[in-house]
């Protein structure tokens, strides 16, 4: 579904990005709202409510958030489409440089590689276009800084966007309201099939969200991980072949470097994957010999008799 949004923000022309933006603010609020009604999920509002830094850190999330959804709807709707994508190519890799940055984490030589890499294509892709890739680059960190503030904030995945949505509420309405009042809101003025697209916002937000928490807890991490590539090659795909946008060589080139990074990253997550349920394995059998062990020596102990 994620793959798709480059077929779904076009359907809500004439409607600009900011409006869209707007709808999809006001109608995600409600969508999870519904959701964590029919799932009576709300026992964690009155705590939050009492976690002043909290509060702040998900104020951050939704004007990140915030940022990232309008620059992709403009993207788009713009036929930015294979740019938009890149964007969330290379957001493992800045996600690992904030990680290096930010939280003082050490890399691996070959993630570091894979960093170097994903620089190069950049720079690959800057020199294609006569300038750097700054919506790719936008979108790439407002996602990682938003990926970041949500490990902070440490709320599930619809409780977190249910607090980010509420707080988006109030200017979302208030803009729209100044919309419709200078009549230039295109929300009731191209038809009701228009206005339904507009509200499904909402549901096209959240519904894809909630399936991602639900296979977040199903399947093995690293399987994730390689799922989340999907979406990026779909974008990439629409905007080839559907969007018929412009792919000269050296803008092969730039994504090519891309691509390697990822394989790096990917091959080196399921090396390191593996090895840690090798070590598991291992310190689990020496736990067991040891307690077979100790088992046989306390029954030799007890049948010992005594003088």
């Amino acid at each position: 579904m994620w793959g798709l949004f480059p077929l779904y923000w076009p359907l809500l022309q004439p409607a600009g990005a900011v409006e869209i933006l707007a709808h999809r603010m006001l109608w995600s609020l409600v969508a999870v709202a519904l959701a964590l009604l029919v799932v009576r999920r709300w026992a964690w509002v009155p705590e939050l409510l009492r976690q002043p830094r909290k509060l702040g850190l998900i104020a951050v999330a939704a004007a990140v958030i915030t940022v990232n959804w309008g620059l992709y709807i403009w993207a788009v709707n713009a036929g930015h489409v294979v740019e938009s994508s890149l964007g969330y190519f290379i957001n493992p890799l800045v996600t690992i440089a904030m990680g290096v940055i930010l939280l003082k984490e050490r890399l691996r030589p070959v993630q570091w590689a894979a960093v170097g890499t994903g620089f190069a294509a950049v720079v690959v892709l800057a020199v294609g276009y006569g300038r750097p890739p700054w919506i790719s680059l936008v979108l790439a960190f407002t996602f990682a800084t938003y990926g970041l503030v949500k490990k902070k904030v440490n709320l599930g995945g619809l409780e977190s966007l249910g607090a980010e949505t509420a707080m988006q509420f109030l200017p979302a309405l208030g803009y729209l309201l100044w919309l419709g009042s200078q009549g230039q809101a295109a929300f009731g003025s191209a038809g009701v099939g228009h206005m339904a697209l507009l509200a499904s916002a909402g549901l096209v937000t959240a519904v894809p969200l909630v399936c991602f928490g639900a296979a977040a807890i199903r399947v093995p991490l690293s399987t994730l991980g390689l799922l989340q590539y999907l979406a990026p090659v779909f974008q990439f795909l629409a905007g080839v072949l559907y969007f018929r946008e412009a792919m000269p060589p050296e803008r092969w080139a730039g994504f090519a470097l891309v691509w390697v990074a990822l394989a790096l990253l990917t091959w080196d997550a399921l090396r390191t994957a593996h090895r840690t349920r090798a070590t598991a394995a291992r310190l689990a059998a020496e736990a067991a010999s040891r307690a077979v062990v100790q088992a046989q020596a306390a029954a030799a102990q007890s049948t010992r008799p005594t003088l």
